[in-house]
């Protein structure tokens, strides 16, 4: 029985079996081995604009919406929104946002705000007891 399946395996199956096993290695690493990112200062308003700056980075942001024009602050690893036309100003009274995850919403004037990345500490969420 042995004799008989070798005889059916060819040069080119091995070949295949050679690529599909790379293949998987280079997914493999591609999903899982990817270095951390650093924390960046991700910005969206109205049009699909987008402005992207690394969260050490020392900015002021002048940036438009359909009600008038948003300022956004980075210092410091800070980031903030500075004023705002919108009437009621949460956005400016929500305060500084700094690690991964955090974020800022400026919903009348339609910007956004978000810290993307990984701050490398890998910190637990919410632990229940």
């Amino acid at each position: 029985m042995q004799a008989s399946l070798l005889k059916k395996i060819r040069p080119l199956d091995f070949a295949v079996l050679g690529l599909a096993l790379v293949l998987t290695g280079f997914a493999a690493y591609w999903v899982y081995a990817k270095p951390d990112e650093s924390p960046q200062v991700h910005i969206t308003a109205t049009g699909g604009r987008e402005w992207i700056y690394p969260i050490d980075a020392e900015e002021t942001l002048r940036v438009p919406g359909p009600l008038g024009i948003t300022v956004v602050r980075i210092q410091g690893g800070d980031t903030w929104v500075e004023s705002s036309p919108c009437a009621n100003k949460v956005c400016v009274n929500a305060g500084h946002v700094q690690g991964p995850g955090s974020f800022v919403a400026c919903l009348p004037n339609n910007v956004m705000i978000v810290i993307e990345g990984n701050d490398g500490q890998n910190q637990v969420d919410y632990v229940v007891r």
